[in-house]
């Protein structure tokens, strides 16, 4: 039996085509149709319902350390209200999970994957000791407004927020409800993720759809958009037999650090090389490929597969990641693909494709942008 969020009812309104999706029925495009809800994000803004995803809280004294030994970051000295993208990794260094922890007075805040967020949770609460205590947030929804629009929206409702840099958090009111809003999201754009008791979801989300730069966006142009942002997508870019050097998310590790699970395996590829890394690729001509399609050297030899492939209404033409041999991985590197008896070309790219333009009132975004590059930049 599917799960609903509780926007079900209003997707159907909006004329959603529904689909199952990590066990939830979900919309995939609305009337208007994956190009358009793509486009009108990149320009204005976009409505996402993302409820399926899990919110849990961990609580207690010891919240950030016991924590902290279950992933490869460093959340020590996160500040309440400031936020840290990172992953969950099993024994043998491939990821679990990748998730967003929010600092909070009494512990940590952490939003996980809809596909992960059974194992995720069992995972931690088994890890946990009795000083922590470990909370799912059942009765949240959670919404994501993304867009270059979406600050001048926020400011209308939230004088707290709009005040935020990427990756913060604050709790607020809005039209009297109480929410949880942080400057993040996974399009590439600026924006807010917003947390709000199930009783006020369609209530509030009306609220958001009313104004006129706002939209509702599908599962189809979510997947668009972060692709087009060179952002990992959990079974695509990242599993567990994926590491994060292998990810290109070297930049997530903190250095000296080795108390998380799989630590030998990821600093030892740290210090010798990955053997696989995740690149960009341009595809030539108007052929779009697709996930698990093998990617080949100009002698024949298979050097890897596509992890994520699809048009980018942004380009107008065909992208995609792969994981590739570090042999095959530098940038502007001729390869191909096999696309039902077609050759397609492809060209090693940096990643992302688009510039990402969250807002920032320092140097940090840029500062993170240039550590995914340098992972990225395998010419050196």
């Amino acid at each position: 039996m599917l799960k609903q969020t509780p926007l079900h009812n209003l997707h159907l309104e909006l004329g959603a085509k529904m689909v199952p999706f990590a066990g939830y029925q979900m919309p995939l495009y609305y009337s208007n149709g994956t190009l358009h809800e793509h486009l009108h994000c990149r320009s204005h803004a976009g409505f996402f319902d993302i409820s399926h995803m899990g919110q849990c809280l961990i609580l207690g004294e010891d919240a950030v350390f016991e924590l902290g030994q279950l992933i490869p970051g460093d959340i020590t000295g996160l500040k309440p209200g400031q936020q840290k993208y990172t992953v969950l990794t099993n024994d043998n260094g491939g990821i679990m999970d990748d998730i967003i922890i929010t600092r909070i007075e009494s512990g940590v805040m952490i939003v996980v994957n809809a596909g992960c967020k059974d194992k995720d949770f069992k995972y931690l609460y088994s890890h946990l000791s009795g000083r922590c205590c470990f909370n799912e947030l059942t009765s949240q929804a959670l919404f994501a407004l993304q867009g270059p629009a979406t600050a001048s929206i926020m400011q209308k409702f939230s004088a707290q927020a709009v005040k935020l840099s990427f990756m913060q958090a604050c709790g607020t009111s809005i039209d009297g409800i109480k929410c949880n809003i942080s400057r993040c999201g996974y399009t590439g754009e600026d924006g807010f993720e917003i947390s709000v008791g199930n009783a006020y979801a369609e209530q509030f989300a009306h609220l958001l759809l009313a104004e006129a730069d706002v939209e509702p966006i599908g599962l189809a142009a979510r997947d668009t958009l972060r692709l087009e942002a060179g952002l990992c997508l959990y079974d695509h870019e990242i599993n567990e037999s994926i590491t994060p050097v292998e990810a290109g998310l070297k930049y997530l590790l903190k250095k000296n650090h080795h108390q998380y699970p799989g630590a030998d395996k990821i600093l030892a590829q740290l210090q010798y090389g990955s053997e696989k890394i995740r690149t960009g690729l341009l595809v030539e001509g108007k052929i779009p490929v697709r996930d698990g399609g093998e990617i080949y050297n100009k002698a024949g030899f298979a050097v890897g597969h596509v992890t994520s492939g699809g048009f980018s209404p942004s380009l107008g033409q065909p992208i995609a990641m792969a994981l590739l041999a570090l042999s095959a991985a530098g940038n502007g590197n001729m390869l191909y693909a096999m696309v039902r008896d077609h050759k397609i070309a492809v060209t090693v790219t940096p990643l992302p494709f688009i510039p990402h333009r969250y807002y920032s009132k320092n140097e940090a975004v840029q500062q993170l942008d240039e550590l995914s590059a340098d992972d990225m930049d395998l010419t050196e």
